[in-house]
């Protein structure tokens, strides 16, 4: 199988070693930089082309698009013309130009496509999904959802000034970069019709961006959503209270547990994963994107989902721009 890959930064890297360790693939890099890259992801199961085109000439079956967001529809709308199955990282884009398009194609030639929503694969997130569609806690009334990390700790081997996270001209910022929360907010309580939020540059971040925001979400079904997303807190923190008229389901993603009240049975139970490693979710996720492009499966998350992610994520930045509530058109 021959797959290309465009953009070759710490994800795209990651994802070919992660499909490699799933299978023998042949990689088609489309870089504009020219740094060499990593030794073990140096043979001739790779090669590297400084023209689109021309690693599109080489065949691939699909494409993992793994750019800034604000260059990623158009290369992902030249794949999906080529023929290409597409993975598109997280966020896909930075507004919504060209992505109306892109369905379409997508549409007409069949193609499939999964966004790089890699905490879909988070077995805990799994399980709390799993709890709410059973009832466990009744009617969902509110889920409150956070993360934050400082974010020159994400890459400390590079200047965070200079990558995307920190420009907002390239898809930078708290809203956009921290999209992981929307999506699985929005999974777990359904459609969004308004969203109100606060958002700005607080710290001494030496970034052009929003570094934190809270954005509040009403449910179509009734329930309150709220999000705080940050690039400040020096510990990485990540967590979820999904609340019900019959219990509460807590989520801490460091302690690698799940806690569940129910009325019914009035004692927390923990679930824990100890030990649980992180990249598992990253190789699920490519697993899961050849069984799609194979026809095995549906994807858990397609453009047309990821789209909604992004009109959401929008209507945040627009509210916090603005200070006006905005109503989410369908």
């Amino acid at each position: 199988m021959r797959i290309l890959v465009v953009g070759m930064g710490s994800i795209g890297q990651r994802h070919i070693r992660n499909l490699r360790a799933i299978r023998d693939v042949e990689i088609i890099a489309y870089r504009s930089r020219g740094q060499p890259l990593p030794e073990d992801l140096q043979g001739d199961w790779l090669r590297e082309f400084s023209d689109l085109d021309a690693a599109l000439g080489e065949d691939p079956v699909a494409a993992l698009i793994c750019a800034p967001p604000a260059v990623q529809v158009e290369s992902a709308a030249i794949a999906a013309r080529a023929g290409c199955h597409l993975f598109i990282e997280k966020p896909i884009s930075d507004c919504l130009d060209g992505l109306e398009a892109l369905v379409a194609e997508v549409k007409q030639r069949e193609l499939s496509t999964l966004i790089g929503y890699n905490l879909r694969f988070h077995p805990q997130l799994q399980r709390i999904y799993q709890l709410v569609s059973e009832g466990r806690i009744g009617q969902v009334t509110s889920i409150r959802a956070e993360v934050g990390q400082y974010l020159p700790d994400w890459h400390p081997k590079e200047d965070y000034r200079l990558g995307y996270s920190a420009r907002r001209d390239l898809g930078g910022g708290a809203i956009l970069d921290l999209i992981h929360e929307i999506d699985y907010v929005h999974w777990l309580g359904g459609a969004v019709s308004r969203i109100a939020c606060f958002a700005d540059h607080v710290s001494g971040l030496e970034i052009n961006c929003e570094d934190t925001a809270e954005i509040l979400l009403d449910f179509e079904a009734g329930s309150i959503g709220s999000i705080h997303l940050d690039y400040i807190q020096r510990t990485l923190g990540r967590s979820c209270k999904v609340i019900g008229e019959g219990g509460t389901i807590k989520w801490d993603f460091s302690e690698d547990k799940v806690e569940l009240f129910e009325v019914s049975d009035p004692q927390w139970q923990v679930f824990n994963d100890v030990g649980f490693d992180r990249n598992t979710m990253y190789i699920e996720e490519m697993r899961h994107f050849l069984d799609c492009i194979e026809g095995r499966v549906e994807p858990i998350v397609d453009l047309e989902q990821g789209v909604e992610n992004l009109r959401i994520a929008l209507a945040a930045r627009e509210s916090a721009d603005s200070g006006r509530v905005i109503e989410i058109s369908r």
